[in-house]
């Protein structure tokens, strides 16, 4: 089973922001995750595909038939939602039955399936149990085993994590997509964390302001982001305007940076991205790309320090396990990415 968005518009009536001009595909058995800021669209886009709202232009095709406005109930996608939405007065055994109620399965099999699908979440034994009795992941799990009942044509997740604490949301991630894996199904997954996207998805769409950025695999995203924008958003950066000066030269607010200018004339205008993590704390004396800067900001976040260096002509974040004073850095040469100029 496969997804296509095709040239898919959407304004809201009172004017808000939808998504325009959205072309995006789910393989089969993909886990595709959507982010971007707030008001980005992703919930939006997830909708659509859901049927809760009928674009404005285009087609979502799902395996090659256009859906767009063909009902709800018609789509056959099983949809987890940030809240739960679990009733409070049924069991965990017939709220996963439910579904199959609806579509008229006999009391006997629908027990059955929804045995077999609260085991495959992990949640063996817990039927008889209300949703009250169980904890935040549980009934996440519960949710989850009722959205994948009736063997769904695609999964929809939006945000299914954020109401969990911190402690329960990395193992949730890990059942998520076993399940997600066993089931082999085409999954679109919204989220506001990128740590869950950058983990989870085969590959990540980035939206802002109702577009599509980029669409790439996690490290492809994180390492070749396709602009300034996308990087900007995707993990920690140093981004500086630069000027390609000559071969292997760049000039930034920081100083001259050697590194490769393949593909960037000289007097290219481009924008220097470099994660924190690769900047060298404390280099050799000989390191290439060395800065002398003085601590601002000094974080500690157990594994690692993330240093706000002040050095001539701005800041330079730095990722690093070093523990003593830090009074110049080293950029390597091959750690630098040339994107092009502007925002």
């Amino acid at each position: 089973m496969s997804v296509h968005f095709e040239n898919i518009a959407f304004r809201y009536p009172a004017g808000g922001a939808g998504v325009e001009d959205i072309d995006l595909s789910i393989g089969d058995g993909e886990l595709l995750a959507v982010i971007g800021p707030s008001g980005s669209g992703k919930t939006t886009l997830l909708r659509l595909l859901a049927g809760f709202l009928i674009p404005d232009r285009g087609r979502i095709l799902i395996d090659g038939r256009d859906v767009a406005r063909v009902p709800v109930k018609e789509r056959g996608l099983g949809v987890v939602f940030q809240a739960y939405a679990l009733f409070p007065h049924m069991t965990a055994a017939d709220n996963v039955a439910y579904p199959l109620k609806l579509r008229g399965v006999g009391r006997g099999a629908r027990a059955a399936k929804a045995a077999e699908a609260l085991a495959k979440v992990g949640l063996d034994g817990f039927g008889v149990r209300l949703p009250a009795s169980l904890s935040g992941g549980q009934q996440q799990r519960v949710a989850l085993a009722r959205a994948l009942v009736f063997d769904p044509r695609a999964l929809l997740l939006d945000e299914p994590l954020s109401a969990l604490d911190a402690g329960l949301r990395a193992g949730m991630r890990d059942e998520i997509l076993r399940v997600q894996r066993a089931a082999g199904i085409a999954t679109l997954f919204v989220t506001h964390d990128q740590e869950e996207a950058l983990s989870m998805a085969d590959r990540v769409a980035v939206l802002k302001d109702g577009r599509l950025l980029q669409v790439d695999t996690p490290r492809a995203l994180y390492e070749r982001p396709a602009s300034h924008a996308v990087a900007g958003f995707v993990g920690h950066a140093n981004l500086w305007p630069g000027t390609v000066t000559g071969a292997d030269l760049v000039t930034t607010p920081i100083g001259r940076l050697t590194t490769a200018t393949v593909g960037h004339a000289p007097g290219a205008a481009v924008t220097v991205l470099v994660r924190p993590e690769d900047v060298v704390a404390a280099p050799a004396p000989d390191a290439p790309n060395l800065i002398a800067g003085r601590i601002v900001a000094d974080r500690f976040l157990g594994s690692l320090r993330r240093l706000d260096l002040s050095v001539a002509g701005g800041l330079v974040m730095v990722e690093t396990r070093r523990r003593d004073a830090v009074e110049a850095i080293a950029i390597p040469p091959e750690a630098i990415r040339l994107l092009p100029g502007g925002r």
